[in-house]
């Protein structure tokens, strides 16, 4: 069994109600027929009533659905006063809270907040931005950072990404809390925690400022992997490492001899947005790897996004992550 379809199964076990706020696009009407079909979550759409009605005749789909529209939800006024009384210190007023609320996003988001839903899967057609902006306004996080990886599918290995979607620019404290909370969630869903901080360097053989920040955050990391999951941990942090030095057994035996990483990870860590956004492009698109994400960690309930380009089996795939995420308390 796949890696995916083993996430399927495992949130078949506990169904959650996920929100899906991009109805006016096929593969999302596509994808909410299935995941209901699978048992994997049931479904509400967000969006205008008689366009969604619209766009479902369009695409031959019978099936009903949980239907909210933000101009008639009996809520909105309600949510109205809470996203004012929650940003009015940012500058927003009354007004400005009920445009947002009119936009599916926002006002799904403030669904989860209300415990009107588990989680939610958007991004099929909205920036990242667009799609965790509202999340990271309005949901709470449980640790101080909110970052992002990909499952990126090799044939029968699975890897964590990350950051390839959030944190654009991370210092070295950030960079070595992205790598701890991307070790939890790859223990979270039964991946290997071997993790590798990614450079154009392996130990030393270069040496910059770009270095050095990834010499400095394996340090911290491997400190604070200590401290969080205890020395007994299969948590294995090592760094700097080049990529083939990482995944490569016989380049890493030669590179960083000695290592428990280097050329056995399976989570990596990459210093810059620019360097992970590229790095699981190029493996999704000239590797032919499965790229599931971004998977937002840190936030409650959870929140994920999707590539603009993705299909109605990766929203599939995406919202069965997000249901385990809510079965375990957005790991």
């Amino acid at each position: 069994m796949g890696f995916i379809d083993c996430v399927i199964e495992k949130a078949q076990q506990d169904p959650r109600r996920v929100l899906l706020p991009e109805p006016e696009d096929e593969r999302t009407l596509r994808a909410a027929v299935e995941i209901e079909e699978k048992g994997i979550a049931s479904v509400t759409l967000i969006g205008d009533e008689d366009m969604v009605r619209a766009k479902l005749g369009e695409a031959g789909i019978a099936k009903e659905f949980s239907i909210v529209d933000p101009a008639k939800a009996a809520w909105r006024e309600e949510f109205i006063e809470a996203l004012y009384e929650l940003r009015k210190a940012k500058g927003l007023t009354k007004d400005d809270a009920a445009k947002l609320l009119s936009g599916p996003i926002y006002h799904g988001v403030m669904m989860l907040r209300t415990k009107k839903g588990d989680g939610l899967v958007a991004g099929a057609i909205h920036s990242t931005g667009d799609t965790l902006r509202p999340a990271l306004q309005i949901l709470r996080s449980s640790r101080a950072l909110v970052s992002s990886f990909f499952f990126m599918v090799c044939d029968e290995t699975v890897y964590l990404f990350s950051d390839c979607g959030l944190m654009e620019n991370p210092n070295e404290q950030q960079l070595a809390e992205i790598a701890l909370e991307t070790a939890q969630s790859a223990m979270s869903f039964g991946i290997e925690p071997s993790v590798a901080m990614l450079s154009y360097s392996t130990k030393g053989s270069a040496d910059s400022p770009l270095t050095q920040k990834v010499v400095e955050a394996t340090r911290l990391a491997q400190a604070g992997a200590l401290e969080r999951f205890g020395q007994d941990s299969p948590v294995q942090i090592d760094g700097e490492l080049q990529l083939d030095a990482a995944v490569v057994e016989k380049v890493g035996a030669k590179k960083a001899p000695g290592s428990a990483v280097a050329g056995q990870a399976k989570v990596l860590i990459f210093p810059d947005l620019n360097a992970g956004n590229i790095g699981y492009k190029l493996v999704e698109r000239l590797g032919g790897a499965q790229a599931y994400g971004p998977i937002i960690q840190g936030l409650t309930p959870p929140v994920n996004d999707l590539s603009r380009g993705c299909s109605a089996s990766d929203i599939v795939g995406v919202a069965a992550i997000t249901v385990v995420q809510s079965q375990m308390g957005a790991a």
